[in-house]
C-alpha cells in the first residue's frame, strides 16, 4: 500500500515539478543516466519514474495505478498545494527532521491539523519508495510524529429517532437504500453501486463489490475499501421486503420508460434505468429527516448508528467490525466505548433510583 501511494504521488507531481523548474534547478529535472541520487530534490522524487501527465492527472495517470479515484485526487491536492511549494526545492540528502517538522507546523498553522497529517502520510510514502530504490538511506518523515487530530464527536440517532426516520421514509423511493444504510452501515457509494446480481433475497445474502463516487466532476466505479471488497454479508430480514418492493417498483419504471430504459442491473436507478447520483442519496436522506422533525445528521453517521445498535444488542466488536467493513478494530472500538459509557450511565442511574427509593422509605 505504501508503494502504491508513492506511485500515485509521483504520477500526479510530474507536471507540477516542471512548473517549478526555474527554482528547483535543471540538474533535478534531467533524470538522465548521469544524474546522481544526491542531485534529487523533493519535487524531483515525487515525479521520478513516471511519464509526464499532460492532462488532468485525476483523469489520466491515477486510474492506472490501482488506487481509488478519491484517494488519488486527494494525494494530487497535497502534492500540488503543499509539498511542492513548501518542500520542492529541498535536496533529498539534506532534508532533515527539522525541515519536516517546520513544514508540518507551518501547514498546521495555515490550514488544519488534519491537512498536515495527510501531507505527512503522502510524503512519508514517497520517501519510503525512495528508500526502496536506494536514493536515500533513511526516511526522515517516519522520524517525525504526525499532528494529532481530535476525533469528531459521534452523534448518531437513538433507537427511537431511527425508527421515526424509517417510518417517515417508508413511502420514499429510496426507502430500501436507507434501510441498507441503517441496518448494514452501507456507504452511499456502496448503495449506488449495488447490483441485483449481488443480492440474493432467497438466501438473504448481499455482497459489496463496487461503489460509485463522484470525483472532479466525473463519476467513477471503484472497488470498495478495506474489508468491504467482495464481502458477503447476511441480509437482515427487515431489509428483504423493502428490496422486493424496490424490484417491483423498478420493473414498473422499466415498463413505463420503454425504449428509453438503459439496462444496467443497478438496484437503485433513475426513471430511465441509469445509476443515481451518490449525492442525491444524501439529499433525500436529509429531506426525509427534516420533514420528520429529526436532527439532520450525515448519512455516514448512520454507520455509527448501526454500530451503536449492534453493540447495544450485545454483538461482539469483532463481528461489528466485519459487518461495517472497518479496516481496524480501533475504529470499531471508538464506537464501542461510546456505547459502553452510555450503558454504564444508564446502569448508574438505575442504581441511583433504587437507592433513593429505599432512602425515601426510611
Amino acid at each position: 500500500m505504501v508503494e502504491s501511494r508513492a506511485k500515485v504521488v509521483r504520477c500526479v507531481a510530474d507536471e507540477l515539478y516542471r512548473s517549478v523548474e526555474p527554482t528547483v534547478g535543471q540538474e533535478a529535472v534531467s533524470h538522465g543516466p548521469e544524474e546522481r541520487p544526491s542531485d534529487y530534490r523533493v519535487a524531483g522524487l515525487l515525479s521520478r519514474g513516471q511519464p509526464a501527465v499532460r492532462r488532468d492527472p485525476r483523469k489520466v495517470g491515477l486510474s492506472k495505478l490501482g488506487e481509488n479515484h478519491r484517494s488519488a485526487a486527494k494525494y494530487e491536492v497535497h502534492v500540488r498545494l503543499y509539498l511542492v511549494p513548501m518542500l520542492g526545492t529541498k535536496r533529498l540528502e539534506s532534508l532533515s527532521v527539522a525541515d519536516v517538522r517546520r513544514f508540518l507546523n507551518r501547514l498546521e498553522r495555515e490550514s488544519t491539523a488534519a491537512t498536515a497529517k495527510e501531507s505527512h502520510k503522502v510524503l512519508r510514502s514517497a520517501l519510503s519508495a525512495a528508500c526502496h530504490e536506494e536514493l536515500i538511506t533513511r526516511n526522515v518523515v517516519s522520524l517525525v510524529e504526525p499532528p494529532r487530530v481530535e476525533s469528531r464527536d459521534l452523534s448518531p440517532w437513538s433507537l427511537d429517532e431511527t425508527l421515526d426516520f424509517l417510518t417517515a421514509a417508508r413511502k420514499d423511493p429510496l426507502y430500501a437504500a436507507f434501510m441498507l444504510a441503517i441496518a448494514l452501515g452501507f456507504h452511499r457509494g456502496e448503495i449506488v453501486g449495488l447490483r441485483w446480481q449481488d443480492v440474493d433475497l432467497d438466501k438473504r445474502v448481499i455482497r459489496v463489490r463496487k461503489r460509485w463516487q463522484r470525483v472532479g466532476g466525473e463519476v467513477y466505479d471503484d472497488d470498495p475499501k478495506g474489508r468491504r471488497r467482495k464481502q458477503a454479508l447476511p441480509l437482515p430480514a427487515i431489509c428483504v421486503a423493502p428490496l422486493r418492493w424496490q424490484r417491483l417498483r423498478q420493473a414498473a419504471l422499466r415498463e413505463r420508460a420503454g425504449d428509453r430504459w438503459a439496462e444496467s442491473d443497478y438496484v437503485f436507478t433513475t426513471r430511465t434505468g441509469r445509476p443515481i447520483e451518490p449525492r442525491n442519496v444524501f439529499r433525500s436522506f436529509t429531506r426525509v429527516a427534516g420533514n420528520a422533525g429529526l436532527r439532520v445528521i450525515r448519512l455516514h453517521d448512520a454507520r455509527h448508528g448501526t454500530a451503536t445498535l449492534l453493540t447495544a444488542a450485545g454483538v461482539a466488536p469483532r463481528v461489528v467490525m466485519e459487518i461495517l467493513g472497518h479496516s481496524q478494530i480501533a475504529v470499531t472500538m471508538n464506537v464501542y466505548t461510546h456505547v459502553v459509557q452510555d450503558t454504564q450511565r444508564e446502569a448508574v442511574g438505575h442504581m441511583d433510583r433504587l437507592l433513593r427509593r429505599r432512602l425515601d422509605r426510611e
